[in-house]
């Protein structure tokens, strides 16, 4: 599931980005519920921010290390962690499609991974 410029490493560090890269989405929800520049309201704004800046270094490390397609599928993982973090931050409710959608994006992810790798390998599998 990993180009041949990679490794298992490189490809369970890209997921660790994405999921910091998902954070920003919680803080992002958070400043919503307090008024227009408050305090509270900076401070997650601010703390998103940071989370996007610190992500976009780290993204551009991936993108130097990975074929872009290979890093592009993969961010469609930031949606089941968006999921994930409704239901244990937010306390939003699971339900049977959005379980559906998650399996539908991680096996997409999974068989564009694959199928990438083979690519890149050849069709006689060397």
């Amino acid at each position: 599931m990993v180009s041949s410029r990679g490794g298992a490493g490189l490809f369970l560090a890209l997921h660790v980005l994405l999921v910091f890269y998902s954070v920003a989405a919680i803080f992002s929800k958070l400043a919503a519920q307090h008024e227009a520049f408050s305090p509270l309201f900076c401070a997650f704004y601010l703390a998103a921010l940071a989370v996007l800046a610190i992500y976009a270094v780290g993204w551009q490390q991936v993108l130097k290390r990975l074929p872009l397609t290979t890093a592009f599928a993969n961010k469609a993982a930031t949606v089941v962690w968006g999921m994930v973090w409704g239901v244990v931050v937010f306390g939003e409710s699971l339900t049977p499609g959005k379980l559906a959608a998650a399996a539908f994006i991680v096996s997409g992810v999974v068989l564009f991974s694959s199928e990438g790798q083979r690519d890149e390998k050849g069709s006689d599998g060397r």
